[in-house]
C-alpha cells in the first residue's frame, strides 16, 4: 500500500460564474465521499479546494493506492426463506452464498439477528481492498453527476459520435497520486498531467505538473493562474480595500459579498484598478448609478463617510499589462453611455407628478387572474384603511391613503423600466422632487420591506401600514387562486411576506390583530378565502420563533391561544420560558391536560355557572375560593401585559388543585353535582390558559 496526495483538476470553457464557487466545492465534497467510503482516505484528512472561471479541482492529502481488506458484515435474506422447515438451507440461500463468492461450507458462519420481528441471515466476509486506480474513473463521474448544474450542456466529442452532458465541455484532466498519473477516461478525456494556464497571460502554453503537491505553486508561476476561489478572493478584497485607501482615506468599496464572489469567479489573476466617470452623473440618484455598475459592468462603487457615491469606481481586471491605461478607458467608456441613459430616464420621469403615472399601470399586468398593478393598488390603499381603522390611527389616514396610491406609481416610470430593481426607491425621489412630505416618500419605497433576511424595516408608522397591507394583499391574493408555495418552492416569495410582517409587528410593537385584519381584508377586496391560508402563517410563526431560539413546545403553547396579535408573542413565550422554571410549572402543565381532556370528554355545548351552594366538599369549596382570588388577580395583570406575572400567580393554585383530583369525583351521578363541578373545571381552565395553552407544556 502506497500513501500519497491526490490531485484531480477538470478543464473546462468557462463556468457558470454564480455557481462557479458552488460546483467546486460540491466535486471536491463528493470526491472525497466516495473515497473515505471506499476507505482510502480518513474524513480527517485535509482537502483543497479548486475553482476558476475555467477549471475545478481538489487536492487530497494522505490517500491510499489500495484500501486494506476489509472485513464485512453482509445481509442475507430472512431466515423464513433461507432455511426450511428442517432448518436445511434453501436453493435462494445457496445461490445467494455462491452470488458472493461463497460456498456450503459457509453455512456454519451464518448468524442470525432479529429485526422488526423478524429473523434475518448475515454473514461475515472478508471483501478486497478497493484499489484507487479501478475506482476513480467512477469516483470522479459520480461527483460529476452529482454537481448542483441547474442547467446541462449536451455537446459531441471529436469522435462525431459520443454525446456528452455537462455544465460546459470539458478539455482536460489531471489525475496525480504523488507524482504518477492514474490513467483513466472520464466525459471522453484521457486523463493525463497536462493543463492549461491563464487564457492570455500564462508563461508555457501546456503546463506539465510534476506533482501533486506542485500543483498550485506551478499554476501560479507558470499559468498565472490562483486555483484557490477563497485566495483570489481575499486577494481581490485586499487589493479594492487597498486602491480605496491610496485614492483616499475617506473612501471605501462597497460592501457587497455577492458582487465580490462573481467577480472572483471572473478572473483568474485579479488586478485591481481605478476608473472614473464626470461627477455631473452625481446628481442623478445614486442607487442607479449603483446598480448600473454592479449588475451591468461588475464594478466595485466607492463611497465616503457619509454614504455618498464617489465619482470614481474599481475595476478587477483579469489581466495585467505593464501599462493599464487602455482598460481603464475602455471601461471608463463602456460606463459612460449607461450613466447618459440613467440620467435622460431621471430627467424625463421628473418632468411628471406620480400620480400621472397611475394611468400606465392599467396596462401592466400584476397576474393574470388578479389583475392589474392599478386593480392591486386599489386593494392595497383597501386594506391599509382597514388597518388604518383597527389600529385607531385616524390621524395617519390621509398620508396613507396617499402612499399606498403612489406606491405602485413608479412601475410605470422609464427608470423602473429599465432597472426594475429601483422600485419604491425611485418613487420617493420622484415624491420628494414634487415636494410631497418624507413621511410619504419613505412610506412609498419602504412597503417593499423587508426585501430579504436582515433587511431594515419601513422608517415611520405609514410605511409599517402600507408595508403591512402590500404584504397581506400579496397573501392572500395569490391564495384565492392557488399559487401557494409547493416543498421548497416559492415563486412568489410567500414566506418572506409573512415573515416580513411578522418582523414589522414584533420589533414595531404594533399592537394589530392579524386574523381580525385578514379576515376583513378578505371581505374588503371580495378574493375568495383559502383554508390553506392560516395554516400558512401559523407555520410561518412557528418556525420564525423557533430560529428565534425559543422552544418548539413554548411556541406551540403560546400558538394554541390564537389571539392574532403578533406582537404579543415574543412577551408571552418569554413568560411561559420563566414559567418552566418554576416548580410548580410541570405540575400545573399536567392538571391543566387533565382538566382539558375532562371537559374534552364532558362535550360541554355552553358555558356552564358555578352555584356556591353545590359545592359540598371541603376540596372544592377550597379550589373554588382560591381560583376566584387568582383568576381577579392574573386577569388584571394579563390586562396589563404582566403575562409573567399572571402566570407566577397561578402557582397559588397547585395545592387545591392537587387536593381537589385527590379527594373529589367529578362524574358523579347526581347530575347537578356533576354540572357543577364541571362549571368549577370550566373555570379553572379559562383563568390557567390565558397567556398560552399550558397543557401544550405537558411532556
Amino acid at each position: 500500500m502506497k500513501l500519497d496526495n491526490l490531485l484531480i483538476e477538470l478543464l473546462t470553457e468557462e463556468l457558470p460564474p454564480k455557481s462557479q464557487k458552488q460546483l467546486g466545492v460540491a466535486f471536491a465534497k463528493s470526491v472525497k465521499e466516495f473515497l473515505v467510503k471506499h476507505h482510502l482516505v480518513n474524513e480527517t484528512s485535509e482537502d483543497s479546494v479548486f475553482s476558476t472561471p475555467r477549471r475545478i479541482g481538489v487536492y487530497l492529502k494522505d490517500v491510499k493506492d489500495e484500501a486494506a481488506n476489509q472485513n464485512t458484515s453482509i445481509k442475507l435474506m430472512p431466515a423464513s426463506i433461507g432455511f426450511d422447515v428442517l432448518g436445511k438451507p434453501t436453493e435462494a440461500l445457496l445461490k445467494k452464498l455462491h452470488g458472493i463468492g461463497l460456498d456450503q461450507k459457509a453455512i456454519s458462519l451464518i448468524t442470525k439477528k432479529n429485526e422488526s420481528n423478524n429473523e434475518i441471515l448475515y454473514i461475515d466476509k472478508d471483501v478486497e481492498g478497493a484499489k484507487l486506480k479501478d475506482i476513480i474513473a467512477e469516483c470522479i463521474s459520480s461527483s460529476l453527476t452529482r454537481l448542483p448544474i441547474k442547467k446541462m450542456m449536451s455537446y459531441q466529442l471529436s469522435d462525431g459520435w459520443t454525446t456528452v452532458n455537462f455544465v460546459r465541455p470539458a478539455h482536460g484532466l489531471i489525475i496525480l497520486h504523488g507524482a504518477n498519473i492514474i490513467k483513466t477516461n472520464v466525459l471522453g478525456i484521457d486523463s493525463n498531467r497536462s493543463t492549461l494556464g491563464h487564457r492570455f497571460e500564462s508563461k508555457k502554453e501546456m503546463i506539465e505538473i510534476q506533482h501533486a503537491d506542485e500543483y498550485k505553486e506551478q499554476m501560479k508561476t507558470e499559468g498565472n493562474v490562483i486555483v484557490s476561489f477563497e485566495e483570489r478572493k481575499t486577494l481581490i478584497k485586499n487589493g479594492l480595500n487597498d486602491k480605496a485607501t491610496n485614492l483616499s482615506n475617506q473612501l471605501t468599496p462597497i460592501n457587497d459579498e455577492d458582487l465580490l464572489e462573481e467577480v472572483t469567479a471572473l478572473v483568474e489573476y485579479p488586478n485591481v484598478l481605478v476608473g472614473e466617470f464626470e461627477s455631473k452623473f452625481l446628481e442623478v440618484p445614486q442607487e442607479c448609478i449603483i446598480l448600473t455598475m454592479k449588475a451591468n459592468q461588475k464594478y466595485f462603487p466607492l463611497i465616503d463617510k457619509n454614504n455618498k457615491l464617489a465619482n470614481q469606481f474599481l475595476i478587477v481586471s483579469n489581466i495585467s499589462p505593464k501599462n493599464s491605461t487602455l482598460i481603464i478607458q475602455g471601461n471608463e467608456k463602456v460606463i459612460r453611455p449607461r450613466l447618459s441613459d440613467a440620467e435622460f430616464f431621471y430627467t424625463q420621469d421628473k418632468k411628471k407628478p406620480l400620480k400621472d403615472y397611475l394611468s400606465q399601470l392599467q396596462h401592466i399586468v400584476y397576474h393574470n387572474k388578479l389583475g392589474t398593478q392599478s386593480e392591486r393598488s386599489e386593494r392595497v390603499k383597501m386594506i391599509a384603511s382597514l388597518i388604518v381603522k383597527n389600529l385607531n390611527q385616524s390621524k395617519l389616514l390621509e398620508a396613507v391613503l396617499l402612499a399606498s396610491d403612489l406606491s405602485k406609481a413608479d412601475l410605470s416610470t422609464n427608470m423602473v423600466g429599465e432597472f426594475p430593481e429601483l422600485q419604491g426607491i425611485m418613487g420617493r425621489y420622484y415624491a420628494l422632487n414634487e415636494k410631497i412630505s418624507e413621511e410619504v416618500a419613505f412610506a412609498i419605497e419602504d412597503h417593499y420591506k423587508p426585501r430579504f433576511s436582515g433587511d431594515t424595516l419601513p422608517r415611520n408608522s405609514v410605511g409599517d401600514i402600507v408595508a403591512i397591507a402590500d404584504k397581506i394583499e400579496t397573501l392572500i391574493g395569490l391564495f384565492s387562486i392557488g399559487e401557494k408555495p409547493t416543498g421548497d418552492k416559492d415563486p412568489f416569495a410567500l414566506r418572506r411576506q409573512v415573515i416580513g410582517i411578522i418582523r414589522i409587528l414584533t420589533e414595531k410593537n404594533i399592537g394589530l390583530n392579524l386574523n381580525t385584519t385578514i379576515s376583513d381584508s378578505i371581505k374588503a377586496t371580495k378574493l375568495a378565502e383559502s383554508k390553506d391560508l392560516n395554516s400558512f402563517i401559523y407555520d410561518r410563526i412557528s418556525n420564525f420563533f423557533k430560529d428565534q431560539g425559543y422552544a418548539a413546545l413554548d411556541i406551540e403553547a403560546v400558538l394554541a391561544i390564537d389571539s392574532g396579535l403578533i406582537s404579543e408573542i415574543p412577551k408571552r413565550l418569554n413568560a411561559i420560558k420563566e414559567f418552566s422554571q418554576l416548580p410548580e410549572s410541570k405540575d400545573l402543565a399536567s392538571a391543566n391536560k387533565r382538566v382539558g381532556n375532562i371537559l374534552k370528554k364532558a362535550d360541554l355545548k355552553s358555558a356552564l355557572k358555578i352555584d356556591p351552594a353545590l359545592l359540598k366538599d371541603i376540596a372544592e369549596v377550597n379550589l373554588y375560593k382560591t381560583l376566584d382570588l387568582v383568576d381577579a388577580e392574573a386577569r388584571k395583570e394579563y390586562l396589563a401585559n404582566n403575562y409573567s406575572s399572571s402566570l407566577k400567580l397561578l402557582c397559588k393554585l397547585k395545592n387545591p388543585i392537587d387536593q381537589f383530583f385527590n379527594d373529589v369525583m367529578v362524574n358523579v351521578e347526581d347530575e347537578s353535582l356533576k354540572m357543577n363541578r364541571l362549571a368549577l373545571l370550566e373555570k379553572l381552565y379559562s383563568a390557567m390558559n390565558l397567556v398560552a395553552d399550558l397543557s401544550k407544556l405537558s411532556s
